[in-house]
């Protein structure tokens, strides 16, 4: 995966030009290895907790209990504790043996079959210091959905322990690249449940979630130049949205899904444009002389943020949503770019290159713009926000294969996602799902 200056997104030339590609709908399963998990570091307060086998959970397809350990030890925020047999929701809580094995939360559960291949949950979650229960609920469930059930009970204890939603059921997009083959797929956040939205012999960058979670818009290069689309995840039709002389790249969402921020070079230099998601009504916001490029709202929609070399080199500047009142915001180091803003719009994260690496930094909007650096690594790019803001999502390199990184907004946790064949970039976490 190497590392492109400002134009990455826009000039074609960086790019080979061959074939045309194959679109494939999205309820098509990848062929493609799943995802290994590799986690390092902990948060700085781990909540000792047991999460016992749920009673009957071998009659389903996937463990419950299983899918639950492994998100909440995933998250680094979690410490689990041995449990040893399988308790279910309905049975009689020792607290104080609980307390005596250094648990201060209890999770406990069932399955139970339901016929025509669905399957009744059922789930608590105890305070074990209070002697309280928490939460719980029960859930009919399909068989292809119990995954989908363990993770949103993952994200139930996860929000009830931490006061933070959960993303362990929220899906990430990214593109892979096996030989001549590349991939837009869609996962669960684990990297689990694989599914391709589209596969080309050109390069596809800068997938996008819309704020529903219904669609993505990327950049596709199959017809020799690179073209916005957007396509719809459930039916697999896609919208072409800029296919304007020259360049079209960098697609942004408007906090509302109707509009779209695009990077268009239709006069001598690339602008930011603004335009409605069926492709109508091209505005332009920007205007400089140099190239502006990688255009964000904030989450509210009053702010657009981007990444300009008006000032020489590449630097992230703030703009109105109109184009107007334009600020520089990045001052620490020769390269920034890739600006990202966090669900609550107090934080931004970005690519900053220094002593010669490209690493991802979180920048605090409201405190005097406070840094801290993220990654561990230095070939980073493409950051992304998680829903609940707590993790960020970045392509890297190990080795020279491109791989994804994870790391806490604390940067205390890190993890590591990689393919066995070929190897992944241009990431991007979903929204939360209604």
């Amino acid at each position: 995966m190497k590392k492109s200056s400002i134009g990455k997104s826009l000039f074609s030339g960086w790019f080979a030009l061959t074939a045309l590609t194959a679109l494939t709908a999205l309820i098509v399963n990848s062929a493609q290895a799943q995802m290994r998990v590799e986690i390092s570091g902990v948060g700085s307060n781990q909540i000792p907790i047991a999460v016992a086998a749920f009673a009957s959970e071998e009659i389903s397809p996937q463990l419950v209990s299983s899918i639950i350990r492994d998100d909440l030890n995933r998250s680094g925020y979690f410490r689990l504790i041995d449990v040893g047999s399988a308790i279910s929701e309905t049975a009689t809580v020792d607290f104080e043996n609980w307390k005596g094995k250094g648990a201060t939360a209890l999770v406990v559960g069932s399955v139970q079959k339901r016929g025509e291949g669905r399957f009744d949950v059922r789930y608590k979650l105890f305070d074990v210091l209070k002697g309280d229960m928490l939460s719980g609920f029960s859930m009919d469930t399909p068989s292809p959905k119990i995954r989908l059930t363990a993770h949103k009970i993952a994200d139930d204890i996860y929000e009830k322990l931490t006061g933070i939603p959960g993303v362990f059921s929220t899906r990430i997009a990214y593109v892979t690249k096996a030989g001549s083959e590349y991939r837009l797929e869609i996962s669960d956040a684990d990297g689990e449940g694989v599914q391709v939205a589209l596969s080309s012999k050109e390069p596809i960058i800068s997938p996008i979630w819309s704020p529903d979670g219904m669609k993505v818009a990327y950049v596709s290069m199959e017809l020799k130049k690179p073209i916005v689309y957007v396509q719809n995840l459930m039916t697999g039709q896609r919208t072409t949205v800029a296919n304007f002389k020259g360049n079209n790249s960098s697609p942004s969402w408007s906090p509302d899904g109707s509009k779209l921020l695009v990077t268009l070079s239709k006069g001598a230099i690339a602008q930011i444009y603004s335009i409605n998601a069926d492709g109508s009504e091209a505005q332009r916001l920007s205007n400089s002389g140099g190239i502006d490029t990688e255009g964000r709202y904030s989450p509210d929609g009053r702010y657009i943020y981007f990444v300009s070399d008006r000032s020489g080199g590449a630097q992230i500047y703030r703009m109105n949503a109109d184009g107007s009142e334009v600020k520089r915001i990045t001052f620490k180091g020769s390269y920034n770019i890739s600006p990202r803003i966090s669900p609550d719009g107090n934080t931004m994260v970005y690519i900053s290159r220094r002593d010669g690496g490209d690493q991802v930094y979180a920048m605090d909007l409201l405190n005097n713009a406070q840094e801290l650096r993220l990654s561990d690594t230095n070939r980073d790019e493409s950051p992304s926000f998680a829903p609940n803001g707590r993790y960020v999502l970045y392509a890297t390199q190990t080795g020279r294969r491109g791989t994804l990184g994870i790391a806490s907004t604390d940067a205390k946790v890190k993890q590591k996602l990689t393919i066995q064949a070929g190897e992944i970039r241009e990431p991007t976490w979903g929204p939360f799902m209604k």
